[in-house]
């Protein structure tokens, strides 16, 4: 994933570090830092996180039912919990 840091660097818009974007509940959705660390999330409506990735290369992924209950987890280390909803069709 390209930075943020590196878009606006290209497109000449001035900012400093560290990098935060909330959502309108004051929910992180993209940060980064100095170090060149970085992390974006993807929530649900009730902002609960659905999608999480960083630049060690870890990601995870949540699927969750109507309740907001979670069915199935995975991330990037092998880690599965739960049925994906793709096993059920």
């Amino acid at each position: 994933m390209k930075k943020l840091s590196d878009t606006l660097t290209e497109l000449g818009i001035a900012f400093t570090f560290p990098i935060e974007i909330k959502d309108a509940n004051g929910i992180w959705t993209y940060y980064e830092d100095s170090d060149d660390y970085w992390e974006i999330y993807e929530r649900d409506v009730k902002g609960r996180p659905i999608y999480h990735e960083d630049s060690n290369d870890f990601w995870q992924k949540w699927e969750r039912d109507a309740n907001g209950d979670m069915d199935y987890y995975e991330d990037s280390t092998g880690v599965k919990k739960g049925t994906p909803k793709s096993a059920n069709q």
